[in-house]
């Protein structure tokens, strides 16, 4: 009973930096292995309290999220938030850099804030392959009551977790890409962890539903389509997006969108396709929509996705515009943020590249291969252990010479707003994510990104986001305002890539050392490697 006392009082000690008057929901999980069939074939998969994918975190706006994490695998284990921000608070972002990784028969205590946040997004486990056992889940957060939605409640709320997905052993394809092979294609599609028609999601004619889509795959990006019914997008990763309806929508890995469908057709079942994008094989699997009162299963085939490729894409994408009437989290409308009026300080242009190192596939950043040392370069940093990393050992533009492996940190300084330009060369779609941030997608286009790109970008409504796709041959261009101190994991959402070194840290710094810029390390935080054995900060 002693050690129940002493747990719950270091976690609300922890939780005296979050509002007072925010509610706390708290969770524990159960992390094991278990059999899953997702494609027909007994896998070993990541189960969380026993279900794949695990179970839904819903929470309102600046609730603290209090996630007990227990770890009954056969190896480290670690999950990360994927869009949560994490104000000041890079000590629980999920990920190497940062966390020391919880091990087999342990525990640890994520302590979060949903603060000034709203929308749709997931939690998948960050280390090694897991991601290809499962191990995720959706998370929403919900407006506060007060604060109006630039549309009516939906009769129903629904998750969708689309990837693709491999029958192989996630220990099977870790080892592949560290025999120095990159990974097959996958072998099928699955949404909500099940393959072909394996969902069913009821609705009553005439109402309205909302969709919530994240893509939560390894490797390629994927196309959506409700068959006879129209996608509104209302929301983008957080932020309420202008209502477009679109037949056929594509979301690269990583990213979450959400759409009302309204359920305006004859009282039938319909096919809900997804399909792969930019690659020379095409996967596709289904669900269902399935009406009530339906009279029959779908007729005809389910509906085919887009035969064009990149110039479509780059139409749609630019289409999704912020809606600047609509509240954010805050009352104050979504177009009170002129991001478009501020001087950038800083132009980071970002390439993908790969090659072969000490006669291995590898991938990069800039010539920069990530190597994780072995200390959490967050610790290392804290404790002012020298040798782990470099700021500095990663350059802001791309070199287009030779790779070389690195713990590849940035260095940009707290308060500055800058532009990041990422560079695709190569004829594969390319996906980007940056922890604790979100940023404004002001300019993509084919071909090679030049200073007179920039007559072209968005400066009075580009979308709010944490990821953005890159498409072959093409460039993205986006505003970042740096106002979240910490280390925070830049990376490709292809997972093999990421895993193979296309990633890196920013270190966003203040000399001020103050904790109203970013809390004190966590008193139950895990220590490891040169950071083992050291005493966290009292509270």
């Amino acid at each position: 009973m002693m050690k129940k006392i002493i747990f719950f009082a270091s976690c609300f000690c922890l939780l005296a930096f979050s509002a007072a008057d925010d509610p706390y929901r708290f969770f524990t999980w159960y992390v094991t292995y278990g059999d899953i069939w997702p494609l027909g074939v007994k896998q070993q998969g990541i189960l969380i309290n026993g279900q794949f994918p695990g179970p839904q975190i819903q929470a309102v706006t600046n609730d603290n999220l209090i996630i007990n994490v227990h770890n009954y695998l056969r190896e480290p284990f670690l999950i990360s938030w994927n869009g949560l921000l994490q104000r000041r608070n890079s000590w629980q972002d999920g990920v190497y850099g940062t966390n020391c990784p919880i091990p087999p028969k342990g525990n640890s205590t994520y302590i979060l804030q949903v603060k000034d946040q709203i929308g749709s997004y997931f939690y998948f486990p960050s280390l090694a392959l897991h991601k290809a056992a499962g191990g995720f889940g959706g998370i929403r957060i919900l407006s506060r009551p007060r604060i109006p939605v630039p549309f009516d409640p939906p009769a129903g709320d629904f998750t969708l977790l689309v990837g693709d997905w491999y029958k192989a052993n996630h220990y099977d394809l870790k080892r592949t890409l560290d025999n120095g092979y990159t990974l097959p294609f996958p072998d099928g599609l699955l949404i909500n962890g099940r393959g072909w028609n394996g969902n069913t999601f009821t609705v009553d004619q005439g109402k309205t539903y909302r969709f919530r889509i994240s893509n939560v795959g390894l490797t390629t990006c994927i196309n959506i389509r409700f068959q006879g019914h129209a996608m509104k997008l209302v929301e983008v990763e957080g932020s309420h997006t202008v209502q477009n309806n679109y037949y056929a929508l594509d979301i690269c890995m990583g990213q979450s969108y959400s759409v009302l469908v309204t359920a305006n057709q004859p009282p039938r079942d319909y096919y809900i396709a997804t399909s792969t994008r930019f690659t020379a094989q095409v996967l596709t699997t289904t669900a269902i929509l399935h009406y009530r009162n339906s009279l029959g299963r779908p007729i005809g085939a389910p509906p085919g996705g887009p035969t064009t490729q990149i110039d479509w894409s780059l139409n749609q994408a630019r289409s999704i515009r912020w809606n600047l009437t609509a509240s954010g989290p805050r009352p104050n409308p979504q177009g009170s943020y002129h991001y478009g009026l501020i001087n950038t300080v800083r132009t980071i242009r970002l390439a993908n590249s790969w090659g072969i190192i000490n006669g291995k596939q590898r991938f990069a950043v800039n010539s920069a291969s990530f190597s994780p040392p072995d200390t959490p370069m967050k610790l290392a940093d804290y404790y002012k252990i020298g040798g782990v990393f470099s700021v500095g050992s990663i350059p802001d533009y791309p070199t287009f010479g030779g790779m070389c492996l690195q713990a590849s940190v940035m260095a940009a300084n707290f308060r500055d707003y800058v532009e990041i330009i990422f560079e695709n060369y190569e004829n594969a779609a390319q996906s980007w994510h940056i922890d604790g941030y979100s940023f404004w997608v002001v300019g993509m286009d084919g071909g090679q990104w030049s200073p007179e790109s920039r007559k072209g970008y968005n400066l009075r409504d580009a979308v709010s986001r944490c990821t953005v796709q890159v498409y072959p041959r093409s460039w993205t261009a986006v505003y970042l305002p740096l106002d979240n101190v910490g280390m925070w994991n830049i990376r490709s959402e292809d997972w093999a890539r990421q895993y193979l070194g296309q990633q890196f840290y920013l270190r966003v710094f203040s000399p001020a050392n103050s904790w109203r810029d970013e809390y004190p390390i966590p008193k139950n935080a895990l220590l490891c490697g040169r950071a083992s054995g050291r005493k966290t900060r009292p509270l």
